[in-house]
């Protein structure tokens, strides 16, 4: 079975592109190396380009016979989407809509995106199910909707099959280090904590210790790329089973402190870490966790990774 990863040869889709070799898969990456790795792929073809060149997706479509697309291709940084939206709206939607435009004319008809928390906004319960209103505060979040609606209209037109997981926190990596996390610059919270026990900064900024939270820091819901990479791949093979639409939150189902993953990662490398406490984030709600019970039921998925220090200790090398 071959399958088209775009932006394989970042930090989710390497992981998947991975998992799908061992599955017996046979991965084909589409990446322009903007934001992913050469080096992260192995074993498979790494073709590069962008995935809005329709003469080069022409000839991909043309050359190979798809059983589906993931897609991983987006930009990823909220504060930067705030900064430069159109290079958000540029590559998230536009460049998204023409591939899924090529894909459809070459007739693949089973899609699985990588969508957000972000396209949630405010958060106004915890935990979160997939049926809180989906009100987008930043570009970032804006753009995951757009195409999750797009992909919407789509399916009552052509036919697609598609899912859409919306991650929370994803982290660690393949715990044999043969992949692991690496964005330039770096803006997630277990990485640069782990920098710093390095000797790679000098500290790690927390922003705010006045939330209403067990600690006053905030709350978030971090998933191991593992696991993120077997909830695509339970909804590739119901995809494959026509079903209808998936569109499932991917979560661990609960949340850890900013506090409490600066003590796990004290406790895996046994350094001291200091830490500097900064302003609040703008926009930065006390605690983000997902309900994933639809994805239970809906795809047979449970997290396996629970601990945050074994997730951690993944990272740690």
């Amino acid at each position: 079975m071959k399958i088209l990863v775009v932006g394989g040869a970042g930090y989710i889709g390497s992981h998947m592109v991975l998992a799908l070799q061992e599955a017996g898969c046979h991965p084909v990456v589409l990446d322009n190396l903007s934001t992913g790795h050469r080096d992260a792929v192995r074993n498979s073809e790494l073709i590069v380009g962008d995935q809005s060149d329709q003469a080069l997706l022409e000839r991909i479509f043309t050359t190979y016979t798809f059983s589906a697309v993931m897609h991983f291709a987006s930009y990823i940084d909220v504060a930067e989407s705030v900064l430069l939206p159109a290079k958000y709206y540029q590559n998230n939607v536009t460049n998204t809509f023409l591939f899924l435009e090529m894909m459809l004319k070459h007739r693949v008809q089973n899609f699985i995106f990588s969508s957000s928390a972000a396209v949630y906004g405010d958060v106004q319960q915890t935990p979160l199910n997939e049926s809180h209103p989906r009100l987008p505060i930043n570009p970032y979040g804006h753009s995951k909707k757009m195409v999750e609606d797009r992909l919407y209209d789509l399916a009552q037109s052509t036919g697609l099959r598609y899912a859409v997981l919306r991650y929370f926190n994803a982290t660690s990596c393949d715990s044999l280090g043969r992949l692991r996390e690496r964005h330039d610059p770096e803006s997630h919270l277990i990485p640069l904590i782990l920098q710093v026990a390095k000797g790679m900064r000098p500290y790690a900024a927390i922003y705010g210790d006045d939330y209403e939270t067990v600690d006053g820091t905030c709350v978030r819901d971090y998933v191991h790329v593992i696991d993120l990479c077997e909830a695509h791949w339970l909804a590739l093979q119901a995809l494959q089973d026509g079903c209808d639409p998936i569109i499932c939150n991917v979560g661990r189902g609960e949340g850890v402190s900013v506090k409490q993953v600066l003590a796990s990662a004290r406790r895996v490398t046994q350094h001291s870490i200091p830490v500097q406490l900064a302003s609040r984030r703008a926009g930065d709600p006390a605690i983000l966790v997902a309900d994933i019970a639809y994805a239970k039921q809906r795809l047979g998925w449970r997290p396996r990774y629970l601990e945050i220090d074994q997730m951690i200790r993944h990272m740690w090398y």
